[in-house]
C-alpha cells in the first residue's frame, strides 16, 4: 500500500482493517524523510530505531480507541521529547537531551502516534522564515529557493512534502499559521489556555501556544482534539470543558456571518493574495454565508505592540540560559565573563536583537513608556476583536500578505521580516483561535492561505468554516 497520500484518519483505518501495520506506516515515513529531506531540511533529528521500536510495540499490543494509532508525527524541536535532543534551533541547546515529555507528547503517544523526528525552527521560535535556525534554513517544498515561513517552518515543510501526515509546531505571533499558508497546508493556533504549554521551551509566555499542522482540516481537527485539555502542570491551561474541534465539520455555513476587516487590506497585500482572498469570500457567499465589513481600528498598532510584549517576555524567559545549569557553557575568567561569553556564542543575531529590545523595554525609566503602554494597547486590540466578533461569527483575512518570499530576501531587513506576521499577531495578542486553510495558488504556483479567527473557546466554529472552504477548494497538490 502506498502510504504517501494517506490521511491520518485513513492511516488509522487501514491499520485497523489489517491492510497496513504500524511498522510499515512508520518505515514508509522514515524512507520518505531519508529520500526527500535533503531537499527541504525539515528535520533536525530522526530517531529511526526508536520510532520503529515504538511501531512494533503498537503492532504487538494494539491500543483500543486510539485516534492516532500508528500515525507518524513530527514534532517541532522546541517541544521537549524525553530521550531526544531538543535544541529549539539554537547553539545554546545543541546536543541537549530532554529529560521529560511535554504534555502534548504524552497525549500523542497515549493516542497511538509514532514520533518520527524533531523539526527545524527559527532559534527559540523567533522568526518568520526558519532562516534563523543555528542549523541552517528549511526550504519550501513548493519552491526550494523560497522560505517555508516560520518559526515552525520545518514542521510545515515536513507535512507539505508528504513526509508525515501530521506535525506539531508552536505559534506565538503566527508561527504555525504563516508557514501553513506559505506551504499550502492547514495549520492553527488554539484559544490561549486550551492546550498545555508544559514542555514547550518558552519564548513569550502570554502568547506561546502549541498548534497542529495537517494536509486537511479533518486531520487538523483530529490532532487538535488529541492535544487538547486542561493540565495542572501549566497554570495558564484552563481546565474548563471543551467542545471537540472535529464536531460539526460537515455542518453548513449557511446563515453564518463572516466579518471582513477590509480596511486592513488597503496596502501591503500582494495582488494575487488579494485575488485569492476575494475568491474565497465569493465561495462563502455562494454557500449562503452573510459577509459583513467589520473594523479593527487598533490593528495598525499590532506589530509594534507584539514586538514590545514578546521581546520583553523573551528577555525574561531567556535569562535562564546562563551556562551554569544546562546547555552551552563557554568558560570565562569570572562569573560575569562566563555569562557574557556563553550568551554571545550561544545566541544568534535575531535572538540577541530581541533580548536587547525586550530588556530595554523593561528597564527603569522606560517600562511605563514602552512595555506598560503596549499592554494597554493590547487590551484595546482585544476589545476590537470582541466587538467585531459580536457582529460576526468569525473574521476572515489573508494569513500572509505575500506568498513565500525568497530565502535571504529579508534577512537584512528585520522590519520587512516582522511585517510577514501583520495579519497573524492580532489574534495572538487577543488570545483567540485561528486557522489557516489554503485558498489558492499564484500564477507561479505558490500557495495562498486564508486565516479564519473566532471567538475565544469557539475553536470548533473556526474549523467548521475552514472545512466548508476545503470542501469547495480541495487541498492543494504540488
Amino acid at each position: 500500500m502506498d502510504t504517501r497520500d494517506l490521511s491520518a484518519a485513513g492511516t488509522v483505518a487501514a491499520i485497523r482493517r489489517g491492510e497496513l501495520t504500524c511498522e510499515q506506516a512508520t518505515a514508509d515515513a522514515l524512507a520518505r524523510i531519508d529520500a526527500e529531506d535533503s531537499r527541504c531540511h525539515a528535520f533536525l533529528s530522526v530517531p529511526a530505531d526508536r520510532a520503529l521500536a515504538r511501531a512494533r510495540a503498537l503492532d504487538r499490543a494494539p491500543l483500543a480507541d486510539a485516534p492516532l494509532f500508528g500515525v507518524p508525527v513530527a514534532i517541532k524541536d522546541n517541544i521537549c521529547t524525553r530521550g531526544l535532543t531538543t535544541t529549539a534551533g539554537s547553539r545554546m541547546l545543541a546536543g541537549w537531551t530532554a529529560p521529560y515529555d511535554a504534555t502534548v507528547v504524552e497525549r500523542l503517544e497515549a493516542a497511538g502516534a509514532v514520533i518520527v523526528g524533531k523539526t527545524n525552527c527559527d532559534e527559540f521560535a523567533m522568526g518568520s522564515s526558519t532562516e534563523h535556525s543555528a542549523f541552517g534554513p528549511t526550504r519550501n517544498p513548493w519552491d526550494p529557493s523560497r522560505t517555508p515561513g516560520g518559526s515552525s517552518g520545518g514542521s510545515a515543510a515536513a507535512v507539505a512534502a508528504g513526509m508525515v501526515p501530521l506535525a506539531l509546531g508552536s505559534d506565538t505571533g503566527g508561527s504555525v499559521r504563516q508557514p501553513a499558508a506559505l506551504c499550502g497546508i492547514a495549520g492553527g493556533k488554539p484559544t490561549y489556555g486550551r492546550v498545555s504549554r508544559y514542555g514547550l521551551i518558552a519564548f513569550a509566555s502570554s502568547l506561546d501556544q502549541i498548534g497542529p499542522f495537517a494536509r486537511s482540516i479533518r486531520d487538523l481537527a483530529l490532532l487538535q482534539d488529541v492535544i487538547d485539555g486542561g493540565d495542572p502542570r501549566d497554570a495558564t491551561c484552563d481546565p474548563r470543558d471543551r467542545s471537540a474541534c472535529s464536531s460539526g465539520l460537515d455542518a453548513p455555513v449557511r446563515a453564518m456571518t463572516l466579518g471582513v476587516p477590509r480596511h486592513l487590506l488597503a496596502e501591503g497585500v500582494d495582488d494575487e493574495v488579494r485575488a485569492s482572498f476575494e475568491e474565497a469570500i465569493d465561495v462563502y457567499r455562494g454557500l449562503g454565508a452573510r459577509i459583513v465589513d467589520v473594523a479593527l481600528p487598533h490593528s495598525r498598532f499590532a506589530i509594534p505592540v507584539y514586538y514590545l510584549v514578546a521581546t520583553a517576555e523573551a528577555s525574561s524567559n531567556l535569562a535562564r540560559y546562563d551556562g551554569i545549569r544546562y546547555g552551552l557553557r563557554v568558560p570565562g575568567t569570572d562569573l560575569g565573563s562566563l555569562y557574557a561569553q556563553t550568551r554571545s556564542a550561544g545566541f544568534g543575531e535575531e535572538v540577541k536583537r530581541r533580548i536587547m529590545l525586550g530588556t530595554y523595554a523593561l528597564s527603569a525609566g522606560y517600562y511605563d513608556a514602552f512595555y506598560a503602554k503596549a499592554q494597554q494597547v493590547r487590551e484595546l486590540i482585544r476589545a476590537d476583536f470582541e466587538a467585531a466578533l459580536s457582529a460576526a461569527d468569525v473574521l476572515l483575512l489573508p494569513t500572509s500578505p505575500t506568498p513565500a518570499f525568497a530565502l535571504g530576501e529579508r534577512m537584512d531587513d528585520p522590519l520587512q521580516m516582522y511585517l510577514a506576521d501583520v495579519f497573524t499577531v492580532g489574534p495572538s495578542l487577543a488570545g483567540l483561535p485561528a486557522v489557516s486553510v489554503p485558498c489558492g495558488l499564484t500564477a507561479g504556483r505558490l500557495p495562498v492561505g486564508l486565516q479564519i479567527t473566532g471567538r475565544a473557546w469557539e475553536d470548533a466554529a473556526v474549523f467548521r468554516v475552514a472545512a466548508a472552504l476545503e470542501r469547495e477548494r480541495p487541498p492543494l497538490g504540488r
